[in-house]
């Protein structure tokens, strides 16, 4: 009697497994860059690792208009990721109470995140709050316990992988915490398969089984990893984009050096389409558009100049343009070099004196708030009075 020695399962090649949850990705999804593609495969993988990472970011499929693929997205998402949780509408208490439940942490993924976040939606903050707390594996949600006056408060884990897809734009909070796919609809010449549940949830769920089996494989390597960030990305987006590069360094292959160009071009563009905090608007479009090769500008000048900028929001802030006592109380939240609240100083011209803004005073706020000034060179506009001198109020 011949006795046989149990084979050893050969090593999953890791490279090669993402590649194919790319590829499966492709078939059913248009994503506008190549770099999507790369960031949702990675984002798909750490998933199955999330303990390994002091944080884990959001994944968020959004659009300004409806049929762009978005919720095809999720559906191929759930199919490769441990636990799926398909969310629409739930409270920020079921979801806690999901993650801390005992049957495994979930993957929560939340279609339709405009009917929370949108400008119909009302007052979130309950939800918003559990979303911020479970980026960190650190995060809990507080909650009282117990009935009558015998309750007590309890801290509930909050960290858990989170995809959302919606219309529109999400709070900061959590764009800053997301990887942000700009999703749009498919044009004629792009095509996909048609997905069809009962054939392909299995073929994916077949991915998520050997992506679990890899992960197993690769903790120790990725446990306490510090992946070496592109040049320009750090704070914020670096939290993002951590765990998702420790990824790609695990797997190997190409994918290093896709996840990195990935990584800049994504946070690139989320630099672009996000214009911050109305303040930080302000402050962005002053360097940008206002005080471009001038030194100082009287304030008359300067609302003109933002009320007549095209897609900003100045002729408009809740049906009145931007006029001067709202300008005021805006920039006098930011300070200058020497700490001192940013107001106007008086300015000499040819006409008299008048109030007005000096560049130098803004110039902190500049570096400290917004985002890179644009590549390309603008056409300065002129001083006024190019021998005006200030005068202090």
């Amino acid at each position: 009697m011949t006795s046989t020695t149990p084979q050893t399962p050969a090593p999953i090649n890791g490279a090669a497994l993402l590649d194919e949850v790319e590829a499966f990705h492709r078939r059913f999804n248009v994503f506008p860059t190549e770099s999507a593609y790369v960031a949702v495969a990675l984002w798909d993988a750490h998933t199955h690792l999330l303990d390994c990472f002091d944080s884990t970011p959001r994944l968020a499929f959004l659009s300004p208009e409806p049929g762009s693929g978005k919720s095809r997205a999720l559906e191929i998402v759930e199919t490769l990721v441990p636990h799926p949780m398909v969310a629409v509408n739930a409270s920020a208490a079921a979801l806690f109470r999901a993650v801390s439940g005992s049957e495994g942490r979930p993957t929560i993924l939340f279609d339709e995140i405009d009917t929370v976040f949108g400008p119909k939606a009302g007052d979130n903050e309950e939800l918003r709050g559990f979303l911020n707390a479970g980026h960190r594996r650190s995060g809990v949600t507080y909650r009282c316990v117990g009935d009558g006056g015998n309750q007590t408060v309890q801290a509930f884990p909050s960290y858990t992988a989170v995809a959302v897809a919606g219309l529109g734009s999400l709070p900061d909070t959590i764009l800053t915490r997301s990887v942000i796919i700009r999703m749009r609809r498919r044009a004629r010449n792009e095509k996909v398969e048609p997905f069809r549940a009962r054939i392909h949830e299995a073929e994916g769920n077949k991915l998520r089984d050997r992506l679990a089996t890899w992960a197993e494989s690769v903790r120790g390597f990725v446990m306490g990893a510090w992946p070496e960030m592109p040049d320009g990305v750090s704070d914020r987006p670096a939290d993002v984009w951590e765990p998702l590069l420790a990824i790609a360094d695990a797997v190997g292959g190409d994918w290093p050096r896709r996840s990195r160009d990935a990584c800049v071009k994504l946070v690139k563009a989320s630099q672009v389409d996000d214009k911050g905090s109305l303040g930080v608007r302000l402050l962005t479009d002053l360097r940008d558009h206002v005080l471009i090769g001038v030194d100082r500008l009287p304030t008359i000048a300067v609302i003109d100049r933002l009320n007549n900028l095209d897609d900003a929001p100045w002729a408009d802030l809740q049906g009145r343009p931007l006029d001067s006592r709202r300008l005021s109380r805006m920039l006098r939240d930011y300070v200058t070099a020497d700490n001192e609240p940013i107001t106007s100083r008086n300015i000499r011209t040819a006409g008299g004196i008048l109030k007005g803004f000096f560049a130098e005073d803004l110039a902190d706020a500049w570096t400290r708030y917004c985002p890179p000034p644009p590549q390309a060179a603008l056409h300065p506009l002129q001083p006024l009075h190019p021998s005006s001198e200030g005068i202090p109020a």
